[in-house]
């Protein structure tokens, strides 16, 4: 087994919410010691193929994938296609109806604040991100940019010294989550149907971060899952504390899941979590993932 870390789950500047290049991710993946990474970017494969000849140069393995943001008995599940053909029709497919979904909540995400008088127009987000749909996330972090935003009495707390590198994602908690006040229904491509679909373009489905605090997902959802496609499961992952990952773990070896790990790095919108943090992952999970594709 080729020695070395192996990190499923980085993102890029081709996410609305990552902060640095392949080229600059890779340099940092080499250093760090990591033989193979993959940019799993949100709902979108825009890194590949430049990023594979990025790192062919650099000698990384850059392994193709997406994370795509999906809809599961009512809650928000993110599913991860590694060895995925970029240009099959059906990563196309998947894509456009996600894309499709953003575009429409971060629009009513905007107006909802507009109607909150919290001082953001459409425009600014849109010359913010140019062609990457923007995540909550995201779209809180150019609020908070912002110098007039100071002003507001009720964005105080969001630039407190304590609370300050969190802040786009306590922002998230506070009006994006459902039941606040800036709310809007996701309209994200169900789960069961990635499942469906992926397969055909090479991809091997592997659900992230399952101990999410929005996802929470239970022993019978991985039952579900596994038996209509479902062959991997993040149990190595930034979200997990040591309980969950012994948990995950277990149910991993039960179902007959691949186990992986991926830190879901992004920069600077998630300041807890540097690149290389995650150094479970080996070079062999690649292996058994390969084995498992059914095309």
């Amino acid at each position: 087994m080729k020695p070395g870390f192996v990190d499923f789950h980085i993102h890029s500047t081709f996410s609305s919410d990552g902060e640095f290049t392949p080229a600059q991710i890779v340099e940092m993946a080499r250093a760090a010691g990591f033989v193979a990474i993959s940019f799993a970017d949100h709902d979108n494969v825009a890194a590949y193929p430049e990023a594979i000849e990025i790192g062919r140069a650099s000698a990384v393995e850059v392994i193709p994938s997406m994370e795509v943001t999906t809809t599961y008995e009512g809650r928000e599940f993110h599913c991860l296609l590694p060895f995925l053909d970029w240009t099959h029709p059906a990563i196309a497919r998947i894509a456009a109806h996600v894309s499709d979904g953003r575009w429409t909540e971060a629009r009513e995400r905007v107006e909802s604040l507009r109607r909150l008088g919290i001082g953001l127009t459409w425009e600014e987000v849109e010359s913010a991100v140019g062609k990457t749909p923007p995540l909550g996330v995201k779209i809180a972090q150019i609020l908070l940019d912002k110098p007039e935003s100071r002003r507001d009495p009720r964005l105080a707390v969001y630039y407190d010294e304590a609370g300050r590198p969190l802040a786009p994602k306590h922002f998230y908690i506070d009006f994006f989550m459902e039941g606040k006040p800036a709310f809007v229904p996701k309209r994200h491509i169900p789960l069961l149907d990635v499942l469906d679909l992926a397969p055909a373009s090479g991809a091997v489905p592997v659900l992230s971060h399952p101990g999410a605090y929005f996802q929470n997902t239970t022993e019978a959802d991985l039952i579900a899952l596994r038996a209509r496609g479902l062959e991997g499961l993040e149990v190595y992952t930034s979200y997990h504390d040591e309980a969950q990952t012994r948990f995950y773990a277990a149910a991993a070896r039960a179902l007959g899941l691949v186990a992986t790990a991926g830190s879901d790095f992004h920069g600077r919108v998630k300041p807890q979590v540097p690149f290389g943090l995650i150094r479970d992952g080996h070079y062999g999970m690649i292996s058994v993932l390969i084995s498992r594709r059914r095309a």
